[in-house]
């Protein structure tokens, strides 16, 4: 198991943090709601190191910073910090005080009232030096399981691999769920939460389709001729309303070859309403449904399993691998979707082409500690 040195001299409110255990790997200290500048120190005076940093709910922030033996870097990233709570809506009013969050959700540090670091690697060795709320722009995601912050290895989705490829000029504020659709992300009240601190200069990128395709789950199917439309239209509203710039995303393609070895579309009319709706309404789009189907065939029928969780088994869902190629097509798809947004990629971050993947077989990214068999919900 990957362990690594912290020690903490946090400076919150003129609040100084006890230090923590060299035998622990994790730092966790109490938050109010927002987005934090994280200042943290890398390196070792008796040794080289390597070291992999991840927030929350296994949200990727840095990724294997060497320093050589004596050496010390400084980096700082952005991590976005939230609860469930809602404001109280006016007396007799509809609404809530709460998201409606699944039982799975209630003990994820998604949403508590933390702010989590997980320092990983088998040379891992860092000192977080400073912890201070911040004021940048803030990139909200909506969506299912295939973009939620995944909170236990071996599953994992592009959104929770997004904030590595950003800049610390700019929060990731993942919303997404597993299971959601258009329809639930708003009853549950996941889309109010996000309007509650949504305002001008931010972003709200949106990919739903997998679970709204499901005429079998009739509260919250939505055809995609009219309603899924209709809806995706609303919380295009409700962006521009706030002065902040929706992103429509595509579904990420599920892995189903025919016997030519082409990825069979398993969609149906959802991503051309998706693209539809983009065109005719100005939106910007990232159409992960059609890179994720090059990436898949790139790699072939016999090595594509290697992108996906459960070794395979699970067509939908991915591993740490495939969500981290697939952030990088969505990565891809911003700096060509909307230069504005692209101004906060890190410069490191290269363009990518799904036709050359990178190879799965030397992919590393040291796991975290919490694992799980149960496969995400809405597979």
């Amino acid at each position: 198991m990957s362990r690594a040195l912290i020690i903490s001299t946090i400076m919150f409110a003129s609040v100084s943090a006890a230090a923590v255990s060299a035998a622990e790997s994790t730092y966790s200290m109490p938050m109010p709601e927002g987005n934090y500048r994280v200042t943290v120190k890398f390196g070792d005076r008796k040794a080289a190191t390597r070291t992999t940093v991840k927030a929350e709910a296994r949200r990727l922030m840095i990724e294997d910073l060497a320093t050589r033996r004596g050496q010390f870097i400084e980096r700082d990233f952005i991590v976005n910090v939230r609860t469930s709570a809602l404001a109280s809506p006016p007396k007799n009013a509809p609404g809530g005080a709460a998201v409606r969050l699944k039982q799975r959700e209630l003990e994820s540090a998604t949403w508590d009232d933390k702010l989590s670091l997980e320092f990983l690697g088998d040379a891992a060795k860092a000192e977080v030096l400073k912890v201070e709320p911040v004021d940048v722009p803030t990139v909200y995601l909506a969506g299912d399981s295939t973009v939620t912050d995944q909170s236990s290895e071996p599953a994992a989705s592009w959104g929770q691999m997004l904030p590595r490829f950003f800049s610390n000029d700019i929060a990731i504020a993942n919303h997404a769920e597993s299971g959601e659709t258009l329809k639930s992300f708003l009853t549950e009240l996941r889309l109010d939460k996000i309007l509650s601190t949504l305002r001008a200069g931010d972003w709200l990128l949106i990919q739903f389709g997998h679970n709204d395709e499901k005429a079998q789950w009739p509260q919250t199917y939505a055809e995609a001729a009219t309603t899924f439309r209709a809806y995706l239209r609303a919380y295009i509203a409700e962006a521009r309303r706030r002065g902040a710039t929706p992103i429509l995303i595509t579904s990420v393609e599920r892995r189903n070859f025919d016997a030519s070895g082409h990825i069979i579309a398993s969609h149906g009319d959802y991503p051309d309403a998706v693209r539809a709706v983009a065109r005719e309404d100005g939106i910007a789009l990232i159409d992960l449904e059609q890179m994720s189907k090059v990436f898949y065939e790139a790699l072939g029928e016999k090595r594509a399993p290697l992108a996906f969780n459960d070794d395979g088994r699970d067509k939908t869902h991915h591993n740490n691998y495939g969500a981290y190629e697939l952030a990088r097509m969505v990565v891809a798809g911003i700096r060509s979707a909307d230069p504005k947004l692209a101004a906060h990629l890190e410069t490191a971050a290269q363009t990518f082409d799904p036709n050359t993947p990178d190879p799965p077989e030397t992919f590393k990214l040291p796991g975290s500690e919490q694992r799980s068999g149960v496969r995400p919900h809405g597979n």
